[in-house]
């Protein structure tokens, strides 16, 4: 007898449908083929013990089991399932008459418990438009499945259950309504912070408009406390931005079962050991690196010269385009790497180059060559480059209280709207993902503005790139004051951002 079941297969992060086809006839022997890796030819294994434990039997005939297309290479246990249930079904042990009418994936154990899968929700987003509106999962991944409105989401616990749930037994859909928690407070804000008002400010314009922002200071300025509270100041993730985040974390395991959703800003801080595979992805079956899981959130580079030069370049084109390509023999797949970079630095090895009162111990060669460990490009693509210094004594203990990070978020999130609304005809979001054209059209400057530019562009011998950042700043400063048109003082604050470009940095 022949049997159909239908299961799903990942390239990237995105997915595919996969028939699952199985046939026992006459024979003797048992053929899994349609590309599977070795974990799925293990799976004849973890079935026929399932299957046992719950009073069947395997087939003692010969069983064709083919994963359809057959050029489409299979990876991943999550065919357990299917397999088990379209096993039993084609040796006619049960007969499920609405098989073929859900999706079905799931890892099953020697005893028939379904254990979670990676890529659910790419899976149910497949399934949709493919025209499958019912799908059952392990019930760890029903909730993220849930996202994708119009659909029927089944979270099962055992292959027990599932059958009997196939026969007829009636069972609650996971609701879309129940799914999004509630974002817990954070414990770090932005009124514990004195002083540093000036790079405050740079961090809420960084944050408003999604602009890249370096912080060069001596150690003990407060570089890295501030940069850890930006989540803090983040505005709340919309629906469809919990979908493209959670999305790019199901992929590579990264969802817990307290947490199956992304619902918070990803805040990625790395460590400058950091290989090239696990920053922009790779490996022979093309997994997403730590860029792409910063999408929609921070990726904070601290200590930024103590990285490898190579893996600095690879954030190039990632930051200038958004996402990452990675071409393999079999083809490209490309994953989305929309964050926000922020990054820090010492001055210099020492790092007390510029210190208002210690002394710097390096010699002007190392200084320099410190600092050229960030390449011209690099630094160009970062919009905001400001120096940060430590506070006195009399600063640290002012009683005078700080902004908190409700206060500020307020702020970003009006800026946040008006981006929205200005945007809601195109494909971006904020300021910084506009292009050249975009520019042109959006960021208008009186003949004042335009001077005031030229001469900055003409002084600190700026590329055309960096012209375009400075007008994208000076557009999301504008869009904090609630100013519809970007006025001189705007573009002045933003051109001031730029004053660590590669003429200056060591003068």
């Amino acid at each position: 007898m022949l049997t159909k079941t239908f299961g799903s297969a990942l390239v990237g992060i995105h997915a595919s449908i996969i028939t699952i086809e199985t046939h026992v006839g006459q024979g003797s022997k048992c053929y899994l083929v349609g590309l599977p890796d070795s974990t799925i030819k293990e799976s004849i294994q973890r079935v026929e013990s399932a299957i046992k434990q719950i009073g069947y039997f395997f087939p003692r005939r010969k069983v064709v089991i083919n994963l359809a297309p057959a050029d489409v290479r299979k990876e991943g246990s999550g065919y357990d399932l299917p397999i088990a249930l379209g096993l039993l079904q084609a040796s006619e042990q049960t007969k499920m008459t609405r098989l073929s009418d859900f999706l079905i994936m799931g890892e099953l154990s020697l005893t028939g418990e379904i254990r979670p899968i990676k890529g659910a929700l790419s899976m149910a987003i497949e399934a949709k438009k493919q025209g499958i509106h019912s799908l059952i999962l392990p019930r760890e991944n029903a909730l993220e499945a849930a996202l994708i409105e119009g659909l029927q989401i089944f979270g099962m616990d055992n292959l027990r259950d599932t059958i009997r749930f196939l026969h007829g037994r009636p069972q609650a859909a996971i609701k879309r309504d129940h799914v999004l928690p509630s974002s817990p407070p954070y414990m770090s804000d932005f009124s514990q912070i004195k002083g540093q008002e000036k790079a405050k400010r740079a961090i809420e314009i960084a944050v408003a408009g999604s602009h890249n922002l370096l912080l060069v200071g001596p150690p003990g300025a407060g570089k890295t406390m501030m940069a850890q509270r930006i989540p803090s100041i983040m505005p709340p993730m919309s629906l469809e931005e919990i979908i493209e985040t959670t999305q790019i974390h199901s992929i590579v395991g990264k969802l817990s079962t307290d947490h199956p959703l992304v619902t918070e800003r990803p805040f990625r801080a790395l460590h400058h050991s950091i290989t090239s595979t696990a920053l922009i992805g790779g490996r022979t079956n093309p997994q997403p690196g730590e860029i792409s899981l910063a999408h929609q959130g921070v990726l904070f580079l601290d200590e930024l010269p103590e990285f490898q030069r190579n893996v600095l370049e690879l954030l190039r084109q990632p930051l200038e385009e958004r996402k990452v390509p990675i071409s393999r023999a079999h083809g490209t797949v490309e994953f989305p790497a929309n964050f926000l970079l922020i990054s820090a630095m010492n001055p210099c090895p020492c790092g007390y180059f510029h210190h208002p009162e210690k002394p710097c111990t390096c010699k002007p060669y190392q200084v320099d060559r410190y600092l050229h460990r960030i390449s011209g490009p690099l630094l160009d693509r970062i919009d905001m480059h400001l120096e940060v210094f430590p506070l006195g004594y009399s600063d640290m203990f002012k009683s005078h209280e700080s902004e908190s990070s409700q206060v500020i978020r307020e702020r970003i999130g009006i800026a946040r709207d008006i981006q929205k609304a200005r945007f809601k005809e195109m494909s971006i979001r904020t300021n910084a993902e506009m292009n050249s054209v975009q520019v042109k059209e959006i960021c208008v400057l009186d003949t004042t503005s335009t001077s005031l530019l030229r001469n900055a562009i003409e002084k600190l011998q700026l590329s055309a790139r960096a012209h375009d950042r400075i007008l994208k700043m000076a557009r999301t400063i504008a869009d904090i004051s609630q100013t519809k048109e970007i006025q001189p003082k705007h573009l002045a604050e933003a051109i001031n951002y730029r004053n660590l470009d590669r003429e200056n940095w060591s003068g």
